[in-house]
């Protein structure tokens, strides 16, 4: 069980703003923090790595206490067995990928690890290259790499994937949900992207101006009511048509386009640019407004 209690005072662009953050993570749990940009996403995690210093605070992970401010505690980041993957890769451009990765390694700790992480993140045929010479999703496996090199009990991740295309970011989604579970990790994800949040999170923390407001499974969270269906997919209105009672929806899912007729009365406010979830039950597809 990893427990988590933080507050500071920080700056947004909305002006000051208490971030007043508690609650408790299931060891192995994938879990995403979802909210608006200046929300305290990544304060929450700069703290939880100890690179940020709270005003008041207490982390612990497995009853082992990484910050306590009553008792004037707060390890430095290399004590903390904690990784971290942040959105610009922060690699050291003048070493190759393979010194990259060992210079995260413990003193007398065995390079195997480092040879399980390459072939799991199949970054064989880099490991001689310099970073520049590689793609945006290269580095980005070569970073989620090099996080894990001393098998951390928490993996942070500040929205690694926002820069990268559809089909890189959905390859890097399947790598790390691969390590994820690989190495038992508990994970802590930082992402704007719901059908990402929908696919790789167990568990989902809505913060609005430093404080959780919602809780719960990302089916729960998102969608306005539950939802019960043999499949369930989510992607982006693009285009309505009004049609006496009904509504012919053009959907984008992923780089697929679908067309979906829906009751109008029952789905009123539905319009462009929304995210949805479609769940089919016994055939019979129902669309639901994600919030």
């Amino acid at each position: 069980m990893i427990e988590i209690f933080l507050q500071k005072k920080l700056n947004s662009s909305s002006g000051d703003m208490l971030l007043d953050f508690k609650t408790e993570i299931e060891t192995g749990q994938f879990v995403t923090l979802y909210g608006k940009s200046g929300a305290g996403k990544t304060s929450t995690l700069r703290i939880i790595a100890g690179l940020l210093r709270p005003d008041l605070g207490k982390i612990s992970i497995h009853g082992n206490i990484l910050l306590d401010s009553s008792q004037k505690i707060n390890l430095p980041p290399q004590k903390r067995k904690i990784g971290f993957v942040f959105q610009d890769y922060a690699l050291f451009p003048n070493m190759t990928i393979f010194e990259n990765l060992s210079f995260a390694l413990h003193k007398n700790q065995s390079k195997k690890i480092l040879d399980e992480l390459i072939e799991i993140m199949e970054i064989g045929d880099l490991r001689n290259q310099k970073p520049y010479r590689l793609s945006g999703g290269q580095q980005q496996r070569v970073a989620v790499a090099r996080a894990l090199v001393q098998k951390p009990e928490l993996l942070l991740l500040d929205e690694p994937l926002s820069a990268l295309d559809e089909e890189m970011r959905s390859k890097i989604q399947k790598y790390i949900l691969e390590v994820h579970r690989e190495y038992s990790l508990t994970t802590i994800l930082i992402s704007h992207d719901l059908a990402e949040v929908l696919k790789m999170s167990d568990h989902v923390l809505v913060l609005d101006h430093g404080k959780i407001i919602q809780k719960g499974h990302p089916l729960e969270i998102f969608s306005n009511e539950k939802m019960s269906g043999n499949f369930q997919i989510t992607g982006e209105i693009v285009s309505i048509i009004n049609q006496n009672e009904q509504l012919i929806l053009t959907i984008l899912i992923g780089k697929e386009i679908a067309k979906i007729v829906v009751n109008k009365n029952e789905n009123p406010y539905l319009s462009l640019g929304d995210n949805v979830v479609i769940s089919s039950p016994s055939f019979q597809p129902t669309i639901k407004k994600l919030n």
